[in-house]
């Protein structure tokens, strides 16, 4: 696990964006991106749209997804399209919304192992920090948390009983490289946690992955 604290959130998009160019230009083949939703990496993805990369062989999908239409303002997949990814020639693929989510997890699930053996393995994971230390849609009490063979599935949300399709640990595990974005003061606490391991986002480091935490000053601003 390695921490990078950048002196802003413009400065932790810049960087970030940056890193993922520079991984997708230096791999030749196929090439697996996933993405995180939320406000923290709309300006990764925004300051991405600004560097000439090289997206024909970018295969990108979802770290998670609430369950909601394709064109809802609440789904991840079209603020993903919207800031990058209807504006470059990647493919961006989006779980099916319809009338069984644990269906579509499966269906999405399998997609997904399709774009891996495509690639090797999963290039970069892009993950976000909720300020109850959930990533992905990985929250504190889901069952999904226990999960140890599926890699996406259907996860009830305790606290709000919403339904969201989202990868698990057997994913971000294997992943190549996790990527963690976090900005702002309002996620001190939850980031603190994490790096010491008592977070659903903590433990993403306990697997294979190299994982890299950027944030920024205020973010970082309860750690010693």
């Amino acid at each position: 696990m390695e921490l990078f604290v950048h002196d802003s959130p413009a400065d932790v998009a810049a960087r970030t964006a940056s890193l993922i160019a520079e991984s997708i230009a230096d791999k030749s083949g196929p090439f697996s991106l996933g993405l995180a939703g939320g406000s923290s990496p709309k300006p990764t993805y925004d300051r991405l749209r600004e560097i000439d990369v090289a997206w024909q062989g970018v295969h990108a999908w979802l770290g998670d997804e609430r369950w909601v239409p394709h064109d809802s303002d609440r789904s991840n997949g079209r603020m993903a399209s919207d800031s990058l990814f209807s504006h470059v020639s990647a493919s961006l693929v989006r779980p099916d919304y319809g009338d069984d989510p644990e269906a579509a997890a499966s269906a999405y699930e399998q997609e997904l192992g399709e774009i891996e053996a495509m690639a090797g393995r999963h290039d970069i994971v892009i993950l976000g920090l909720g300020d109850d230390g959930h990533t992905a849609s990985l929250f504190p009490g889901s069952a999904a948390l226990a999960e140890s063979d599926r890699k996406y599935v259907a996860n009830r949300i305790p606290e709000t009983g919403e339904i969201r399709l989202t990868a698990t640990y057997p994913l971000l595990h294997e992943a190549a490289r996790v990527i963690f974005i976090v900005t702002g003061r309002s996620k001190a606490e939850a980031l603190e946690a994490s790096l010491a391991g008592e977070t659903p986002a903590g433990k993403v480091g306990q697997g294979r992955a190299t994982v890299e935490w950027h944030v920024d000053r205020d973010a970082a601003s309860l750690l010693s």
